[in-house]
C-alpha cells in the first residue's frame, strides 16, 4: 500500500471540469522516498485520490448497485450477483459485496500519503497546501462513510499505521469510524476553500465537507449537530440550489452550485461507465437499473421532476442522431433514468456528464428532516418549498409539513442518486417506518405486472440487513484479524 501507484497516470482521469488542472505529462516511475518534492507533485498526488471515483467497481457503477435494494428500482444488466443484492441472498463472497472495499482503501491510502508527505514539501504556496490537505482529509472520511453505510464496521488505517506498515488492523465499531468521520470532515472544513474560480470546478469545497458532515450527523442521529452543519451550507450562496432542477444532470451545466461532489468525467478522455450503465441497450447503453413503477407513480401531477428523471413509455427522446421515441420493452420495468443519460449530436453517449454523489437539495432535505423530528410539523417548511419552489412554480407549498412531506420530497428528488435504501434504513431505526413491510411489496412494472427478477419474494430481516457483511477474501488475507459481522 505504500507504493504511490498513480504516479504517471494523467491527470485528464479525474478533474474534468478544465482543461489546465487537466493536462499533466507522466512523470515515469516513483516511490513515496522521492516524488513528493514541490507544488506540481503536491497537486497531481491528490488529483490521483479524485482518479479512483473513476472505477467502475466503486462510484462508476458499483456503489449504486446497493440501491437495488430499495423499493426505487430494479436490477437489469446480465450480473446474477446483483440480483442477489437486490433479494436479500448475498453472501460475504458475492461480487457486488466485495469488489469496492479494494477501492475504498485505495483511497484512504492516497489520502494518506497526501496527509504525510504534503506538510514536508516546503516550496509551495500555502493556500494550496491547504486545500491539498483538506481534499485528502475529506476523501479519507468519504471512504470511511461508504464503508460505514455498506459494511457498518471496518479498519482504520491512518497515517501511523501507513508509516509503521501496520495494515493488518480489526475493525472499529460503528461509532468509532463515525468518530474518524467526523474528525478528518472538521479538518477537512477548516482546510478547504468555500469556492473556485472556473480552473477549478469540481474540487471539494466547505461546503462538500459541510453537506457530508450532516449526512454523517443524520445517520449517527445527532439532529442538533446535523442542522447546524447543514446551514452552514444551505445559508451559502456559494452552494445555492441550481436555478432548474434539470441543470444538475446536463453537461454543460453539471458542475453548478448545488453540486457539492461530482464523479468528474470527459469523454473522450478520463471517464466513469456510469452513464452506459444506465442508459437503454438500443441507445449505445447496457441498461443495468430500472425505476419501478411505484417510484413513478410518487411524482404528483405536473411536477417537471418526472419527465426530467424518468423515460416512460411513448416519450420522445433525443439521442443524438434524432429523436426516438422510448418503448417498454427496453427495460423489464418499461422505464429509463432520464436524468443519468446524454447523447453526442455526432450520435453516442456523451461521457462528459458528471455523476451526482452530493447536492445541496439533499441537505436541504435532511435539515428539514432533522427539524421535523426534533419539532414537529412545520419546523422543515422553508426548506421543503425551498427544493419544490425550484422544481416548479406550480407545486403547491408544503403547510405544516410532516415526515411523510418531507419523505415524499426526498424520494422525488434525489430519486437514482442511491439515497433511499439508506434513507429507508435511517427512518427504520428511528421507528418512523417499518423497512421490511416496504420490502415485502412486490416491485411493479410500468403496467402494474410484478417485475419477476430480483423483486419476488424479498425478506429484509432486522439488524442483519442493515449491513452487507465483510468480504470473505479480505476476512482470509487478514487470516483471523478481520472478524465477519454479526448475522453472516
Amino acid at each position: 500500500m505504500r507504493n504511490i501507484l498513480f504516479i504517471g497516470m494523467t491527470a485528464s482521469l479525474a478533474l474534468g471540469a478544465c482543461k489546465s488542472v487537466l493536462d499533466v505529462n507522466p512523470q515515469g516511475n516513483y516511490s513515496t522516498g522521492n516524488y513528493w518534492r514541490n507544488q506540481s507533485d503536491a497537486v497531481d498526488g491528490v488529483t490521483g485520490i479524485y482518479n479512483v471515483l473513476l472505477e467502475e467497481d466503486y462510484t462508476g457503477f458499483n456503489e449504486f448497485v446497493f440501491d437495488n435494494c430499495s423499493d426505487d428500482q430494479v436490477r437489469g444488466g446480465d450480473h446474477d450477483y446483483d440480483a442477489a443484492i437486490e433479494d436479500f441472498s448475498y453472501d460475504p463472497s458475492t461480487y457486488s459485496v466485495r469488489v469496492g472495499w479494494r477501492w475504498k482503501y485505495e483511497t484512504i491510502n492516497r489520502a494518506n500519503n497526501v496527509l504525510i508527505y504534503v506538510p514536508k514539501i516546503t516550496n509551495i504556496d500555502a493556500a494550496i497546501k491547504n486545500r491539498c490537505l483538506g481534499e485528502a482529509h475529506f476523501f479519507r472520511a468519504f471512504s470511511y462513510w461508504r464503508l460505514l453505510l455498506i459494511y457498518g464496521e471496518a479498519p482504520i488505517i491512518t497515517e501511523d499505521d501507513v508509516l509503521k506498515a501496520n495494515y493488518n488492523k480489526p475493525k472499529v465499531t460503528a461509532d468509532e469510524l463515525r468518530a474518524q468521520i467526523e474528525s478528518d470532515l472538521n479538518a477537512a472544513a477548516d482546510l478547504l476553500p468555500e469556492s473556485y474560480g472556473d480552473a477549478d470546478k469540481g474540487r471539494v469545497s466547505k461546503g462538500t465537507a459541510y453537506g457530508l458532515l450532516c449526512k454523517l450527523y443524520m445517520e449517527w442521529n445527532k439532529l442538533d449537530q446535523a442542522i447546524v452543519a447543514g446551514n452552514k451550507v444551505i445559508t451559502n450562496s456559494n452552494y445555492a440550489l441550481a436555478t432548474n432542477y434539470g441543470d444538475n444532470f446536463k453537461v454543460a451545466t453539471g458542475n453548478n452550485s448545488e453540486m457539492l461532489l461530482a464523479v468528474q468525467t470527459v469523454d473522450g478522455a478520463g471517464y466513469s461507465d456510469f452513464i452506459t450503465y444506465h442508459a437503454p441497450r438500443n441507445w449505445n447503453g447496457w441498461s443495468f437499473f430500472y425505476p419501478t413503477k411505484g417510484l413513478v407513480d410518487e411524482f404528483e401531477a405536473g411536477d417537471p421532476r418526472k419527465d426530467i428523471c424518468i423515460m416512460k413509455p411513448g416519450d420522445k427522446v433525443n439521442i443524438g442522431t434524432g429523436i426516438a421515441t422510448y418503448e417498454a420493452s427496453a427495460s423489464w420495468s418499461g422505464y429509463h433514468y432520464a436524468k443519468f443519460c446524454s447523447w453526442k449530436p455526432s450520435g453516442g453517449l456523451d461521457y462528459s456528464l458528471k455523476t451526482p454523489l452530493m447536492r445541496s437539495a439533499d441537505i436541504y432535505l435532511l435539515v428539514a428532516e432533522a427539524k421535523i423530528r426534533l419539532h414537529g410539523a412545520g419546523a422543515g417548511d422553508a426548506e421543503i418549498n425551498a427544493v419544490r419552489s425550484r422544481a416548479s412554480k406550480a407545486l403547491k407549498p408544503v403547510v405544516n409539513g410532516t415526515m411523510a412531506n418531507l419523505m415524499h420530497e426526498r424520494r422525488v428528488e434525489l430519486c437514482g442518486e442511491n439515497e433511499r435504501h439508506q434513507d429507508l434504513i435511517r427512518w427504520d431505526k428511528a421507528g418512523l417506518i417499518n423497512i421490511a413491510d416496504i420490502y415485502a411489496k412486490p416491485k411493479l412494472a410500468y403496467d402494474g405486472t410484478e417485475i419477476s427478477r430480483g423483486g419476488k419474494g424479498r425478506k429484509f430481516s432486522k439488524p442483519k440487513n442493515y449491513y452487507f457483511p465483510i468480504p470473505q477474501q479480505e476476512i482470509d488475507r487478514s487470516k483471523g484479524t478481520l472478524k465477519q459481522n454479526p448475522n453472516f
